[in-house]
C-alpha cells in the first residue's frame, strides 16, 4: 500500500490507522506485514464497505475531516468495491533489511539459503532462474525490470515476482529503476567463486 501526501506522516506517527481504498479484491490479508513508503504496517481488519454510507463517526484514525473527504478522495474506477482497511504501525528494524544487510554465513546459513533457492529453480515452470537473475543484477543494476525481462525472455510481471522471491531471501534491493544486490546477495555470489 502507498500513501499519499499528509497520509505518509500520520502513518508514520501512528495517528493514521484506517484506510479505505478501491480495488476489484482485497490486496492485503489481516495479520501479515507490509512495508510502505509510511513504514512497516501490520493489517488489523480489511471489509468491503459502501462508501455512499460512510459517515463522520466512521473515520476515526483516517486523518480526514469528515466522511465527504474519504469519499472525494478515493481514488480508481468507481465502479470497483471500496475497502476499510484497519491496520498499526509496525515498530523496529524490518527484519529483511536486517537479513539483506548480512554479509557473513555460517556453513548452516550457507547451506539453508542454497536449499531454498534450489527449490525456486526446482517448481520453476521455466527451468533453474536464481544464480542467472543474480548475476544478471549483479551485471547490470538499475536497469528498468522490462529491460531485464526481455533480456532473460520472461513476461514483466512473471520477472517482477521471481525477483520479489530474491528480495524475501535478503539477496536484492527494488530501485526506483530496476533493482541491485544487497550486501548478502554480494557475499552470497562471492561464496560461489
Amino acid at each position: 500500500m502507498l500513501f499519499q501526501g499528509t497520509d505518509v506522516l500520520g502513518v508514520e506517527s501512528g495517528e493514521i490507522t484506517v484506510a479505505y481504498r478501491r480495488w476489484a479484491e482485497a490486496r492485503v490479508v489481516p495479520g501479515r506485514v507490509y512495508r510502505t513508503n509510511a513504514g512497516r504496517i501490520e493489517i488489523d481488519a480489511i471489509s468491503q464497505v459502501n462508501p455512499d454510507l460512510i459517515v463522520d463517526a466512521d473515520i476515526t484514525g483516517t486523518g480526514r475531516e469528515n466522511a465527504r473527504d474519504i469519499r472525494r478522495r478515493l481514488r480508481g474506477d468507481e465502479s470497483l468495491p471500496t475497502w476499510r482497511i484497519a491496520f498499526h504501525l509496525v515498530e523496529g528494524p524490518d527484519p529483511r533489511e536486517e537479513l539483506a544487510n548480512t554479509t557473513t554465513f555460517s556453513a548452516d546459513d550457507l547451506a539453508d539459503l542454497q536449499s531454498r533457492l534450489d527449490g525456486l529453480d526446482a517448481r520453476s515452470a521455466h527451468g533453474p532462474w536464481t544464480l542467472a537473475y543474480l548475476r544478471l543484477i549483479e551485471a547490470k543494476p538499475n536497469v528498468k525490470a522490462a529491460v531485464l525481462a526481455e533480456e532473460v525472455g520472461r513476461d514483466l510481471l512473471p520477472f517482477k515476482t521471481d525477483i520479489r522471491k530474491l528480495k524475501n531471501l535478503g539477496l536484492t534491493f527494488s530501485l526506483e529503476k530496476g533493482y541491485t544486490l544487497t550486501p548478502r546477495g554480494n557475499s552470497y555470489l562471492k561464496t560461489l567463486t
